[in-house]
């Protein structure tokens, strides 16, 4: 079956402590796998005129302006902020936000209910720890293949909060509507067929990262989630609470995000990177944590649909060729879920030794 080879695709991964269950002030020594020497030299930008692009959704349906707006935000940002997304009702939005508040609220031994196993992504639990030496992330998790329907595996979808799966049901049949649309208007900028780009998407695999960043009283020595770009090809983040801690790596330097009420943090992933020849970007992200108050966020992702291929659209290489390497979606997700994430080093290994 489709589900049980990606199970096995997407590998394993080694237990850790639940980051929920240490002691909430942890004023303590930190655990060695926690520490980050490196953020010592690592320089954080801080300057409120320098924000992620702004997007009116509603606007992208008439005003060739706000399309030239989210052109320039896929090339040149690969992040930017959506306002005004009718796709998804603001019941469903607030109700998804609530059952995933109340779901890390449950005390640790109904939440290990739901704990991830050896094999496989879903479940409550870090992924992608591949070596007792890795470095951890100061966050739990709780990951979710959402869409297609016939590929959940609900014996990992809590029954408590009671109204956790039909909310979940509803957020995640909503949201893919407003990507479905996104892509429509990236494939539009890039002057390729839109209906033939979405078709690559359609029926593909949805999956949602629910996390919880506990606060920790050295915040500045842990990192809440590693610098990372996301290998698949969308990515939106809904914002739980409102402590920020998203930060991007802009020139060199890291950028904090300032969520606007409502919206939804759009990044483009290494797919459409790879997709659109380069001419969009994937970039560079991470998580920091807050000294007093926990964090809660909601990451929704997209990948092609299975049989895709993963390479420079043809449309797109005409100019100057091909810079990166084609593969089936198949290989393309063994080669990276086996790697640690480790800031844009999979798409990296995608170029072409002639690409730039």
């Amino acid at each position: 079956m489709v589900g049980e080879e990606m199970g096995r695709e997407l590998g394993g991964s080694l237990p850790v402590p639940n980051v929920q269950a240490f002691p909430s002030s942890c004023s303590g020594d930190i655990p060695h796998c926690y520490l980050r020497p490196e953020l010592e030299s690592e320089e954080v930008l801080v300057d409120d005129t320098l924000e992620i692009p702004t997007i009116d959704m509603r606007k992208l349906m008439v005003d060739d302006d706000e399309m030239e707006k989210l052109h320039s935000a896929c090339k040149e940002w690969g992040f930017f902020q959506l306002i005004n997304h009718d796709g998804v009702a603001e019941e469903v939005m607030e109700k998804m936000k609530a059952d995933v508040r109340e779901f890390f609220k449950l005390p640790q031994k109904e939440k290990n209910a739901y704990a991830k196993q050896p094999i496989g992504v879903d479940g409550y639990g870090q992924n992608f720890v591949l070596s007792e030496g890795q470095k951890l992330d100061w966050a739990d998790t709780f990951f979710l293949q959402t869409l297609p329907i016939p590929e959940r595996k609900m014996r990992f979808w809590p029954q408590e909060p009671t109204s956790f799966r039909e909310t979940l049901d509803k957020f995640s049949l909503e949201i893919v509507e407003v990507s479905k649309c996104l892509l429509k208007l990236m494939a539009k900028n890039l002057a390729i067929n839109p209906e033939q780009f979405a078709n690559m998407f359609e029926d593909g695999r949805q999956a949602m990262r629910m996390n919880y960043y506990p606060p920790c009283e050295q915040a500045s020595k842990v990192l809440g989630l590693t610098p990372h770009s996301d290998f698949g090809g969308l990515t939106l983040l809904v914002q739980v609470n409102d402590v920020q801690g998203l930060q991007i790596k802009r020139n060199g330097k890291w950028i904090p995000i300032r969520p606007l009420p409502g919206a939804f943090i759009v990044n483009i992933g290494d797919v459409i990177e790879i997709l659109s020849n380069g001419e969009y970007k994937s970039v560079e992200h991470r998580a920091v944590v807050d000294p007093e108050k926990e964090r809660l966020s909601i990451a929704v992702f997209y990948t092609p649909r299975d049989g895709t291929i993963i390479g420079p659209l043809p449309e797109l290489t005409k100019e100057n060729g091909a810079k990166y390497k084609s593969v089936s979606r198949e290989e393309y997700i063994k080669f990276v879920i086996t790697r640690k994430p480790d800031g844009k080093s999979s798409v990296n290994l995608m170029k072409l030794e002639s690409g730039n």
